[in-house]
């Protein structure tokens, strides 16, 4: 007889008491399934940019190292929640078991493959082996399992699309989909990180969405990684500019905007000390949103202040209704763009 749970997972939290499963330092991770969860056969997890990153500079880029680091982090905590950044991502799997409450619920069924959409951060996970890690992609291949909760969302694979792209694709879709319900007609759009995986989706959204009267511009950290973007369209102007250098980044986005600066900024970036750049390259009352998880947003809040800027500053939720078809449909519009991610994310 399977156990009643939370529709939260609440019901998985081991440490500490009383919290959701997102920010407990540990979850129940045995693979017996309450009556409300859904047992997975974990394939590949797609690590999340930010803590990716973090891992193969903790490993000095050696794979064992990295292996030996991601076990460790599911050990301790349950999930694989990096313990620096504070992020996971997210995985793809076969559905090997529907607890009684959801069957006949949902619109999967057992033998289905899907991508979670939940982050790994609060997904109850075992890692038996990892058979390969694609350090350029951030994704790693393993022999596990995994829980997902009632509340949890997913989306079944694409029969259209290779795998490892829609994994890569529908791990950063809050970015593409939040910058469809942000960006409006005729409005100044600069992208930071626009030469990344989220980046160029976003690129690609805003050009659809502000149209022939908008501008958007690409900002990336050399004319190197310029080059992609821009062989595909994706912008009206594109400059290279570090990031962290807000001054730099202010005044670049000033000379192409004739000094009216813009609309919306999305960051996309996966490094720290952003925030500012950011917050410069819009305008006073402007809008800037923060897909990064690398953001610091006590430094977001606490640096627009210091500047006088009355700036709405949005956190990068990584849902948003429709994310998933969204940002899948961009690789359908797009024979370039899926060209593209094919060669560099399957």
């Amino acid at each position: 007889m399977e156990k009643t749970g939370c529709s939260l997972g609440t019901h998985r939290v081991l440490e500490p008491k009383g919290v959701l499963p997102q920010p407990a330092l540990k979850v129940d991770n045995r693979m017996e399934i309450y009556d409300n969860e859904i047992l997975v056969d974990v394939q590949t997890l797609n690590i999340d940019s930010a803590s990716f990153t973090q891992i193969k500079d903790q490993a000095g880029k050696d794979p064992e190292k990295i292996k030996e680091i991601m076990l460790k982090i599911v050990e301790e905590r349950g999930k694989h929640q990096n313990p620096v950044t504070g992020s996971g991502g997210m995985l793809i799997g076969t559905v090997r078991k529907i607890g009684s409450a959801l069957k006949g619920q949902r619109d999967i069924k057992e033998g289905d493959k899907i991508a979670t959409l939940v982050s790994l951060s609060l997904t109850p996970l075992v890692i038996e082996e990892i058979t390969e890690i694609r350090m350029d992609i951030d994704q790693v291949d393993i022999k596990g399992k995994a829980i997902l909760f009632e509340s949890g969302i997913y989306a079944k694979l694409p029969q259209d699309l290779p795998e490892n792209l829609a994994l890569s694709v529908l791990d950063v879709a809050g970015a593409p989909a939040q910058t469809a319900k942000l960006v409006q007609p005729g409005h100044r759009v600069v992208v930071i990180g626009g030469a990344g995986k989220s980046g160029m989706l976003c690129l690609y959204e805003a050009k659809k969405r502000a149209g022939i009267t908008g501008q958007v511009i690409c900002l990336a950290h050399s004319e190197k990684s310029i080059e992609r973007p821009k062989s595909l369209g994706l912008a009206d102007k594109y400059v290279a500019v570090d990031a962290t250098d807000a001054l730099a980044v202010k005044n670049a986005i000033e000379q192409l905007t004739d000094g009216e600066m813009a609309d919306v900024v999305i960051n996309c970036v996966n490094v720290n000390n952003t925030e500012m750049g950011s917050i410069l390259a819009a305008k006073t009352d402007g809008l800037v949103y923060f897909f990064s998880m690398a953001t610091n947003f006590t430094k977001a809040a606490l640096g627009a202040e210091g500047v006088g800027r009355d700036t709405t500053m949005i956190i990068g939720n990584g849902y948003t209704k429709g994310h998933a078809e969204i940002s899948l449909q961009i690789l359908r519009e797009s024979d370039e763009l899926r060209k593209v991610y094919q060669e560099l994310y399957s």
